[in-house]
Order: C-alpha cells, then sequence, then structure tokens
C-alpha cells in the first residue's frame, strides 16, 4: 500500500484509473500527466502517472501525455522526444517550440479545442 495525505490506495487501483483516462484521449488531443491523475480520481499524484503508464502490459496512447506546460514529456532531441512528437504530428497535433499547439495558431495561448478530459470533471 502507498499512503498520500493520510489515505491510502492499492496500486493496482491507481493504475487501472490511470490507463482507463489514457486509453481514452481521443486521437489529436492531449493532457497533461497532472489532468489525467486529477481526472483518475488521484489529484495530486501528477508524477505517479507515467510510472503507471510503465506498468502496462497493453499498448496505451502514452504519447498523448504530456507536461503542464504543454512540452512534451521527454528531453528535446531525445529518442523518445522523437518518437512522441512523430506520432502526435501523425494524429494532427501541432508542434511549436516545443510546445502543443492548436492547428490554427502557432500561439501556444488557447488550446481548449485540443485538450481532452472526460465529460464528467
Amino acid at each position: 500500500m502507498l499512503k498520500n495525505n493520510h489515505t491510502s490506495f492499492s496500486r493496482n487501483i491507481f493504475d487501472k484509473a490511470i490507463w482507463d483516462i489514457v486509453s481514452n484521449i481521443e486521437p489529436g488531443h492531449v493532457m497533461s500527466y497532472g489532468e489525467v491523475a486529477r481526472a483518475a480520481g488521484y489529484p495530486r499524484h501528477a508524477r505517479m502517472v507515467s510510472k503507471a503508464l510503465r506498468r502496462s502490459d497493453a499498448p496505451l496512447p502514452w504519447h498523448r501525455v504530456v507536461k503542464s506546460d504543454r512540452t512534451l514529456a521527454f528531453e528535446v532531441g531525445s529518442e523518445a522526444y522523437n518518437k512522441q512528437k512523430t506520432l502526435l504530428e501523425k494524429e494532427g497535433v501541432q508542434i511549436s517550440n516545443g510546445k502543443v499547439v492548436p492547428l490554427e495558431s502557432d500561439e501556444a495561448v488557447d488550446l481548449d479545442k485540443l485538450l481532452w478530459g472526460p465529460s464528467d470533471i
């Protein structure tokens, strides 16, 4: 069992909640690690999201999860960065200066059209 803020939870339950949210991010959309954690019912657990994604045996659209500032999740120029960038661009996501931006703008200002979230948030 893990403990955080005096609330215990099972890693398996946490992982499944994260996997469910990430598997439902629609192609061409992104969520931040914090948004994924919050949507899964675990606010303030953003840093644990990537670990949960790595523990999945099933393929997940991990590339649709970005940092809170909308930059890609990996070091610029790394193999993982290039793979995430390529996968997002294949889905129609535009990357400018390392940040996800709406297709109709070069500015990373209004991302509401690009962000995805469960309807019950």
